[in-house]
């Protein structure tokens, strides 16, 4: 009943057995204790939850964050996000089948006022912007209460399984993220003056200053003195025909489920969108044994760090640029991925289509801020800050530099004299910053028997390579600099265990005496499933294209290198600076058979199966203004209150030739989240969680 569940990985420690039963449709399963109800149903091959009331369309999740209601079930008989509710002893969850009726609660009393709660800072969010601003304020002796949606606080830290790039002494770039999650919640837990409620949701600010709470002890209402918006970012959503498959879902989800909850939720995996999001996803699906098929980005180049791209390549992972999805097949779920070239409008070049069997096809087409409660805070006139995503969608580097500069900046606000250094404020627009330019690698020139081959050929903010090399013999001008190796190298290997885009190999050219083979030392996160010792390996270059072939002579590992295994791989002397790495996958294989091309009018709308042809129409009848349209078809009317479909909306306008500027926006209201009408009530029924 649990043959998804991951039991060996190269980077994260296997989770304890599955305990709590539960029953789903009246068959028993298994969950481990405090698992949510999605992550124990993937777990046990089940991915379609239930079936929309209004077209029978197979439901399963989306987003896996309580941002979307893609994965409504119903848990001893109330309606819940399958994603953010654990699994309990004895729990009955259904599908939600239909239309169920509301559940009668006889012992629901009268409304009664909320306890109200007085702090001098809140903060709304509990990821590395908000932890990283809650311990500087609370070191400067500002009191900070921390709520966060989920049990445990660090945010998408918790999914990161990479080492992140950026600055080693300012941000801990060389340090795998779900460490540095690790290390801000310790830090926060040290600190008196932080007092931290998890699994309590912010549904909702008001004009008097107060923020409405959904605990597990019942609704709150906090009333603090300023408010500091850390609540990250949601992953944006594309309408095309099958885009609302089963199995077709966001990055986010993908890397909540396997490494946060070390399900293998697939076996094919297909990726649109070539950003570090979808990349590092790719990445992470490889290291739990998952087949990535391929992935397809609009542009004439990924926009994600050309490290990322490079380290699919040499596994053998297909990109194509200038490419799009624009089909899911499938039945219950996806099945099959349609892919075609585009043209510069985006336009599907007709004669270029591909088709590719694929089981899930992740989502990873940017990210847009979870701003509802800054908005209308800011719209209120109320002492609000924000930091990291929400502030400006970055990466997770720049959200920890992010929150120490405004944690303070509030302190400081707030009459604490507290210093924020010269140079933080410049180093957070590098952390910012898109990559810089480009150069062609050149082989190195180098007379000396063992040297590294730095293969870091764009310009991104990191420098854990130059704060590894013992003798300083890795030098880089400014932390946006290109790496270059000066000096006469050790071979400790530091910088090939540190570098976070694996772009860093060393090698040794005295291995053999007759002088026909070389020694290389590569970076390597897998199991030993993907190779043998002794075997031979297909070689590549750092742009994934074949060299020859290599002979896996040993493996290293040590504490030191942090989870991170260094292969030793012979090859032949005149590959030595060519080969950057080794194939791990097949090629990926097309679809011979022709496919049928029904239902070409995708759904917009998730929650309320609204589809592209109903909003056009009324758009091309006049309509302007998105709250009219809202009652017209209802998209945005359902549980996710359009933080999935609203940017789809626009963009149809957009499509229709409509000027953004003459489209009047959807109101945005409290309650920002949902929260059962019991918790409003004499008794709180934390049950409907």
């Amino acid at each position: 009943m649990n043959e998804k569940r991951i039991q060996s990985h190269p980077i994260l420690q296997p989770l304890e057995g599955a305990s709590v039963e539960f029953t789903f449709n009246g068959k028993p399963y298994h969950g481990r204790p405090g698992e949510m109800i999605a992550t124990a149903l993937f777990a046990a091959g089940v991915s379609v939850f239930g079936h929309h009331h209004r077209d029978q369309g197979p439901q399963g999740i989306f987003c896996a964050n309580g941002q979307c209601s893609q994965c409504t079930v119903l848990a001893d008989g109330r309606a819940v996000k399958s994603c953010m509710v654990a699994v309990r002893p004895g729990m009955k969850v259904e599908s939600a089948e239909g239309n169920p009726p509301l559940p009668l609660d006889s012992a629901v009393g009268n409304h009664v006022r909320p306890a109200d709660v007085q702090v001098p800072v809140l903060v709304i969010g509990g990821g590395p912007a908000g932890l990283c601003a809650a311990i500087e304020m609370a070191k400067v002796g500002v009191k900070v209460l921390i709520i966060d949606d989920k049990p445990e606080l660090g945010g998408k830290l918790t999914l990161q399984t990479h080492g992140f790039f950026g600055s080693v002494a300012d941000c801990w770039a060389g340090t795998r993220g779900v460490d540095i999650g690790y290390i801000l919640s310790d830090g926060v837990e040290e600190i008196d003056n932080i007092e931290v409620w998890t699994e309590a949701t912010a549904v909702g600010v008001f004009w008097d200053g107060k923020v409405g709470v959904s605990t597990p002890d019942g609704y709150k209402l906090v009333t603090p003195e300023r408010i500091l918006i850390a609540m990250g970012a949601r992953e944006k959503a594309l309408a095309f025909p099958g885009g609302d498959l089963p199995g077709v879902y966001g990055a986010g989800a993908f890397q909540t489920l396997v490494n946060r909850d070390l399900v293998r939720p697939t076996e094919k995996l297909f990726i649109l969108g070539g950003g570090n999001v979808g990349l590092i996803g790719g990445y992470h699906a490889l290291q739990a044994g998952i087949d990535v098929v391929g992935l397809v980005e609009g542009l004439p180049e990924c926009g994600g760090y050309k490290v990322h791209a490079d380290k699919l390549k040499r596994l053998g992972v297909p990109i194509w640029t200038s490419h799009t999805v624009i089909k899911a097949w499938g039945e219950e779920t996806l099945e099959r991925v349609t892919i075609a070239q585009v043209d510069e409008r985006f336009q599907p070049v007709p004669g270029t289509e591909q088709t590719f069997e694929a089981d899930t096809l992740l989502i990873a087409v940017g990210l847009s801020p979870v701003d509802e409660i800054l908005v209308k805070a800011r719209e209120y006139g109320l002492k609000v800050y924000a930091a990291g995503d929400s502030e400006e969608v970055a990466e997770a580097s720049a959200a920890i530099f992010s929150g120490r500069i405004m944690g303070r900046k509030l302190a400081r606000d707030m009459g604490v004299p507290v210093e924020i250094p010269e140079h933080w404020e410049p180093l957070a627009e590098v952390l910012r910053s898109k990559p810089g330019k480009l150069v062609t690698w050149k082989p190195p020139q180098i007379s000396e028997k063992i040297y590294p081959v730095i293969r870091c050929v764009q310009e991104i903010p990191c420098n854990p390579c130059s704060a590894a090399c013992p003798e300083g013999l890795i030098k880089m001008e400014g932390i946006m600099g290109l790496p270059e190796y000066e000096g006469d190298c050790l071979g400790c290997a530091n910088c090939v265990s540190r570098c976070p885009g694996l772009a860093i190999n060393l090698v040794c050219e005295d291995y053999d005496p007759d002088g026909k083979l070389a020694l290389l030392i590569l970076p390597f996160e897998f199991g030993d499933e993907m190779i043998r010792l002794g075997g031979e390996v297909r070689t590549v270059d750092m742009d994934g294209e074949p060299v020859g072939m290599g002979r896996v002579i040993a493996v290293r590992e040590r504490p030191d290198q942090d989870r991170r295994r260094l292969l030793m791989l012979e090859v032949p002397f005149a590959e030595r600076t060519r080969v950057s790495g080794f194939l791990v996958r097949k090629d990926s294989e097309l679809v011979d058979k022709a496919l049928p091309s029904e239902d070409e009018d995708p759904i917009v709308c998730r929650c309320e199966r609204v589809r592209k042809s109903e909003i056009v129409r009324e758009i091309r009848a006049g309509v302007r203004d998105v709250n009219q349209l809202k009652a017209l078809v209802r998209p945005t009317m359902g549980g996710c209150g359009g933080k999935t479909c609203g940017e789809l909306l626009l963009r149809i306008f957009r499509e229709e030739g409509v000027d953004l500027a003459d489209v009047s926006p959807s109101t945005n209201r409290p309650l920002v989240a949902e929260i059962p009408l019991g918790a409003f009530s004499e008794k709180e029924v934390d049950d409907a969680r």
